[in-house]
């Protein structure tokens, strides 16, 4: 016969495995956690988790659950967020918690992030006007298209839509939330038009060229779902294209909104070519707003701009990029590249917390080659016709000079939200 001693043994082993593994998997998530904390990586970029120890029942499901690594860890039996810099909003940990211990918000105590205030149907205070993917706190591309096409589910629902001699809504923008809702309005027949300032693809279309853009399968309208993994910016924007041509869908370019104004029957939508009466409007505009500047000598040189088109142009040439994001380290990296460049990157803090992780290992990559000088804790003095002044720990540097781009962020079109009427909230850790 066995004895007990058989059955009980197993199970002493069993446990002692996962405590042992449990034990050395937290051991790792304190040391990436601790990592960040003394690298000064301690902000996330945008929407991200916050987590009730209270509620929180150690069961890893949001560790395992996220797409982008092991940004959560377990530690003393609670999930933490132990590499916030490296979490880019996916969600997917609030839907693995089974115990609702989860709740994804914008902005830190320190940090706070501007949103406008929309409903679950992505329809903002101001019954009629909607905002769906960036400008709404949305910066995935996936996220991006899936609120565009949710956005117009929601307008085409609305009274009066399909009435009258006004069109049934206006699409303010032309990246992935506002083609998304322009090809929905196509498919559902609704009478719309679509203007975009720039170009298509929006913030995607102001990468550097060959930059890698994440994305992952998603439901296009009119064409069913679009499997991307990983892809270059030039592949994503050329499929934009193709979808562009196939579908007929017509885009406004070079046409920027000016001013929107309520009517009766919806809004008078004034642009720079042409005032549009509509019943609804969309405003897939983004977050980029205007340029912010640094407000120094010589910053209104035309060697200065505020993106990087193409860093081929910089073949050969002394170049200052100035910010910390990961706008400014693509660019640096990308233009370090080039054969015969001599690139300087500076940063008001002391680490680029605000950029995603396989950027700042390029940044240590061409550093450690030698193709680029990182200046942390440093500000741009005075911009000369052929060098530039940099303040760097107390000192004054300066160097030669032919092109400087600054990649400092964009003053959001708050105060036109405003004017509109559409609330906007500073948040500081909140939902």
């Amino acid at each position: 016969m066995l004895t007990a001693a058989a059955f009980v043994a197993p199970t002493v082993l069993l446990f002692a495995y996962y405590l042992h593994r449990s034990i050395r998997e937290e051991r790792k998530s304190v040391a990436v956690r601790d990592a960040a904390i003394d690298a000064g990586l301690v902000e996330p970029p945008s929407l991200h988790p916050s987590i009730d120890e209270a509620q929180c029942i150690g069961c890893g499901g949001c560790v395992e659950a996220c797409p982008e690594g092991k940004i959560l860890g377990l530690v003393n039996g609670r999930a933490q967020l132990i590499e916030p810099s490296h979490c880019i909003g996916h969600g997917a940990c609030k839907t693995a918690c089974p115990a609702d211990a989860i709740t994804l918000v914008f902005g830190t105590e320190k940090r706070g992030i501007d949103i406008p205030s929309v409903s679950p149907e992505f329809e903002t205070n101001v019954p009629g006007i909607f905002i769906a993917g960036e400008l709404g706190g949305m910066g995935l591309i996936r996220n991006a298209i899936e609120q565009g096409r949710q956005a117009m589910e929601s307008i085409r629902k609305l009274d009066g839509i399909g009435e009258g001699s006004q069109l049934d809504v206006v699409i303010v923008g032309a990246g992935p939330s506002g083609f998304s809702a322009s090809l929905a309005a196509m498919q559902h027949k609704l009478r719309f038009v679509t203007v975009e300032q720039d170009s298509l693809g929006g913030t995607v279309s102001h990468y550097p060229r060959g930059k890698l853009v994440m994305t992952a399968p998603v439901q296009l309208p009119m064409f069913g779902k679009v499997k991307f993994k990983e892809t270059t910016k030039e592949q994503l924007l050329g499929f934009w294209q193709e979808v562009e041509k196939k579908s007929g869908i017509e885009v406004r370019y070079g046409e920027r909104l000016e001013e929107i104004a309520r009517t009766p029957t919806g809004f008078s939508v004034r642009t720079t070519r042409e005032t549009y009466q509509t019943r609804a409007v969309l405003l897939a505009i983004g977050r980029r707003g205007t340029p912010r500047k640094l407000g120094v000598p010589g910053e209104d040189q035309e060697k200065v701009v505020y993106r990087l088109i193409d860093p081929e142009q910089y073949r050969g040439r002394s170049v200052l990029v100035v910010g910390g994001g990961d706008s400014a380290l693509e660019a640096a990296t990308s233009i370090a590249e080039e054969p015969g460049t001599t690139v300087t990157i500076s940063y008001r803090s002391d680490a680029f917390g605000r950029a995603k992780l396989k950027n700042r290992q390029k940044v240590e990559q061409a550093e450690a080659a030698g193709r680029l000088q990182v200046l942390l804790k440093s500000k741009v003095k005075e911009i000369g016709a052929d060098r530039v002044t940099v303040e760097h720990e107390g000192r004054l540097i300066e160097f030669p000079n032919d092109a400087v781009i600054v990649c400092a962020g964009g003053i959001l079109p708050t105060p036109f939200l405003k004017a509109v009427g559409i609330e906007v909230e500073t948040k500081y850790g909140t939902a």
